[in-house]
């Protein structure tokens, strides 16, 4: 059974914003008892009660129902895992799930290879330079500023036909979690 530590968040939200048990309960309309009970994790409040909690909080009733696990998740930039592939810098930028944030450096005449089909959904933003994207029977030229999006099971291909670096945002979404597909 998995217990939630609601009662820690709770206090944390209140003194992080410097407001006192008897400031909320004047607000609230709960007990001081109850609230401390709630904030050791003695007893658990009902739904109503969390939403009077949250809306006073100022916070959405689901993120005080969020495991630790769910919450936000940071990456820094100087703690990202960085790869390669075919000549191609890849920054992986974050993932949650089966959902997966990278930037790909493009030197100038390089492509992912081969055309490749994988499981899920991609969306592309060209951040600098100019690529060919090909999927299919569909061929585009992209630049800076223009985004593209595709279902990757369908063999896809992108390749930098510019002169300079292309550097392409991706972001990749499928039903279960991903591994590398670059």
């Amino acid at each position: 059974m998995i217990k939630l530590d609601i009662g820690s968040k709770i206090r944390a939200i209140r003194n992080r914003k410097k407001i006192t048990i008897a400031q909320m309960c004047e607000a609230t309309g709960l007990s001081k008892g109850f609230v401390s009970n709630v904030e050791n994790n003695n007893t658990s409040p009902s739904i109503n009660t969390l939403q009077t909690i949250a809306s006073f909080l100022g916070v959405p009733l689901p993120y005080l129902l969020l495991e630790k696990q769910q919450h936000m998740r940071v990456v820094r930039k100087e703690t990202r895992t960085n790869t390669s592939f075919n000549n191609l810098k890849i920054d992986h930028l974050t993932s949650k799930g089966g959902l997966r944030m990278m930037i790909v450096e493009f030197p100038p005449g390089t492509s992912m290879g081969e055309p490749n089909a994988h499981e899920g959904e991609e969306c592309h933003l060209v951040m600098e330079g100019k690529i060919l994207a090909e999927q299919g029977e569909d061929s585009v030229i992209l630049n800076e500023g223009d985004s593209f999006s595709w279902n990757a099971s369908v063999p896809h291909f992108v390749k930098n036909i510019g002169d300079t670096k292309a550097v392409v945002l991706i972001s990749v979404h499928s039903d279960t979690e991903l591994h590398d597909v670059l």
